[in-house]
């Protein structure tokens, strides 16, 4: 490459490093810690995570009979009218019910399924794992964080092509030579420099999923892209409901019929009537380990309004059901939250040792010009 051109390519490459990296850094240590986090905090907080019925022997029969409607009024009663909620099953043996709150107060309750006690509950913005989460995922920022993270994120894959080109041999097979015995700048311009070519394109894989879940409209843009149309929620037909209202127990027993024998991932319930009732379910195709494929119901008759698996999505929304496993590192088990947590530290070690290479060789440059500077005067002087 021409001298002209390569340093176009360096100044271009060092100058998104330094701008963005720092943020790069950040949200990719803290993606690898809360892959640690998460096993950590619920063994920290048994309380959360564990029904205290576990132990009994009825508690599958308790739970599968739990009623749902008193639930609903009771945390209507205490959050007010204006709250959704939703409602995450047990998945296996032993668990608790957890409840999201949207509403006045934001966060989780965790209750026994037995009977609906409540062990629990934490806000949005409390405990060190949600302050992790909400760190990496938006910068405490809510959307706005979200939309620059997003934004960072795609600017990696630039940051990838520049120092791509930059690494670029002349001749091939490439040389992946580190030096480690030539002093730490040497060192760390090797790892720096063969790191990122060598892990880039799955760092990249990591970055681009995660500013897929950080910025949805993407998925709308992908599809667009390839000429499809969105798929979108039903909606509630307008005017009143004919009929009785039904309970939530009804509700979810109409959408299980849509699905039958099939687990439920979530139960979304509205605040509002004009709103539809949503059901996930966690089908035996769907890789998602919440479930995509969905029933949709008025929340007032249990009309079905539209029912849907992942397969039925444009293409954009519906790689959600890789893309998330993919980059929390749940789709390939144990092996691939390794890879991940791995990943996300040689994302940070790329950022943080491409500020201290700038930074030191500035260092040494100018103590190069001083020490220039200084013979030049001795001579002078003598």
């Amino acid at each position: 490459m021409r001298a002209p051109l390569r340093r176009l390519w360096l100044k271009i490459h060092r100058w998104i490093g330094l701008s963005l990296g720092p943020v790069l850094a950040l949200t990719a240590l803290l993606g690898a810690v809360l892959v640690v986090a998460l096993p950590i905090d619920r063994y920290a907080h048994p309380a959360f995570f564990v029904a205290r019925s576990a132990a009994d022997a009825g508690t599958a029969t308790a739970r599968a009979a739990l009623p749902l409607e008193p639930l609903r009024q009771r945390i209507l009663a205490e959050f007010g009218p204006t709250t959704n909620f939703t409602l995450r099953p047990p998945r296996k043996p032993g668990e608790t019910l957890w409840v999201y709150v949207r509403g006045p107060w934001e966060g989780t309750l965790y209750l026994d399924p037995a009977n609906g006690a409540e062990q629990g509950r934490r806000g949005s913005h409390e405990g060190a794992y949600n302050l992790l989460f909400e760190l990496h995922s938006s910068l405490l920022l809510e959307d706005t964080g979200k939309g620059i993270l997003a934004f960072v994120a795609l600017a990696y894959l630039f940051l990838l092509v520049t120092g791509v080109v930059l690494w670029w041999p002349t001749r091939w097979p490439p040389s992946l030579r580190i030096v480690l015995n030539r002093g730490l700048l040497r060192g760390l311009f090797d790892l720096h420099r063969t790191g990122g070519a060598v892990l880039g394109l799955l760092i990249a894989v990591s970055i681009f999923t995660g500013a897929y879940m950080a910025w949805r409209p993407l998925g709308n843009f992908i599809s667009a892209a390839v000429g499809q149309q969105q798929v979108k929620p039903p909606v509630v037909p307008k005017g009143p409901a004919s009929g009785p209202r039904l309970s939530l127990d009804e509700l979810v027993a109409r959408a299980q019929q849509v699905f039958p024998g099939q687990p439920i991932g979530y139960v979304q319930v509205p605040a509002k009537p004009d709103r539809p009732l949503r059901v996930r379910f966690r089908l035996p195709d769907d890789p998602h380990p919440n479930g995509i494929g969905s029933a949709w119901l008025h929340p007032l008759t249990g009309e079905v309004l539209a029912v849907r698996r992942w397969q039925d999505l444009d293409v954009g929304n519906g790689a959600v059901v890789v893309i998330y496993p993919l980059h929390t590192g749940e789709l390939g088990g144990l092996a691939h939250q390794a890879v991940t947590v791995l990943l996300g530290l040689a994302l940070c070690g790329l950022g943080v040792s491409g500020v201290w290479l700038w930074w030191r060789r500035r260092a040494v440059a100018a103590a190069a010009a001083r020490d220039r500077a200084l013979s030049g005067s001795t001579r002078t002087t003598s």
